[in-house]
């Protein structure tokens, strides 16, 4: 009987042995930041286990704080570890952590401008540990606000619906053609250029133009292109003077769509245009 159960013992061994081996292989995938596909009954049991992967909050832009959550687990995790990556914009898989990135928050660096963020947490039991990743962020943009396009000369663009108080819309400036007006018959162009008061080129901004008194025609708001111009045609009517060192006064007037015209972001301007005989 004593050599039965030595020969069944020593059946048992090589199993015994290769479930360690399967432990210590899982355990160290775990270290790694991995989480197999099938796990040990044992992990599966015990070891934290995501069920729903981190998230991020906040505004992917240079200064701002972007805060992540721990995600869901199984398994009663004892504490959460996290670590910030940085990530190629092409390729969001691609990442690299950053140095003492490591709290539930960061604040958006410079040297973020143009890649991806995402956080990486590790949930921890007196079992072992286990990783995931968040989905990574939008491209990491430059500091101000949202929405920015450089300009093929210089300067950057931005849209209207960034522009907000104690900030303002700024008519910055207003052209005519011809300048002065020697005709009634012949149109007239109008180029309005409008700026906030943080001196970005505004786009989307509705402008308004009529001379005072009604001496042209009145063309409805339009809307300023990326480079923050629009164009306005109007048309001289037949009281429009063409006298020598007179000049016609225009009200302009820069708003936000959604916004009282007379409140807001937004801003009203007069100006003039010469007129000369024929």
């Amino acid at each position: 009987m004593t050599q039965t159960i030595q020969r069944a013992r020593s059946r048992a061994l090589p199993t015994l042995v290769l479930v360690s081996l399967l432990a210590a292989g899982v355990a160290a995938l775990a270290a790694l930041g991995y989480a197999p596909a099938i796990a040990t009954a044992a992990q599966a049991q015990y070891a934290p286990q995501n069920t729903s992967p981190p998230t991020i909050s906040g505004t992917a832009r240079v200064g701002e704080t972007l805060t992540a959550t721990t995600g869901t687990w199984n398994g009663s995790p004892t504490s959460y570890a996290f670590q910030w990556q940085r990530c190629s914009p092409a390729d969001p898989l691609t990442c690299t952590p950053i140095a003492g990135a490591t709290s539930n928050t960061y604040v958006v660096q410079q040297g973020d401008q143009g890649n991806r963020l995402r956080v990486v947490v590790t949930a921890t039991n007196a079992t072992g540990s286990t990783s995931q990743a968040s989905n990574p962020t939008g491209v990491v943009q430059p500091a101000g606000p949202g929405g920015q396009t450089p300009l093929p000369g210089g300067g950057i663009s931005i849209p209207v619906t960034e522009v907000n108080p104690p900030e303002r819309l700024i008519v910055e400036r207003v052209e005519f053609s011809p300048n002065p007006v020697r005709s009634r018959t012949q149109p007239m162009q109008v180029r309005v250029l409008v700026r906030d008061t943080r001196g970005y080129y505004v786009r989307g901004a509705l402008v308004f133009l009529r001379s005072t008194p009604l001496l042209t025609s009145t063309p409805p708001e339009q809307q300023t292109q990326t480079d923050g111009w629009v164009t306005f045609t109007i048309q001289p009517t037949a009281e429009f003077p063409l006298r020598n060192g007179y000049n016609v006064q225009f009200f302009v007037r820069a708003r936000k769509q959604g916004d009282n015209l007379l409140a807001g972001v937004s801003t009203r301007r007069l100006v003039q245009v010469r007129t000369a005989r024929p």
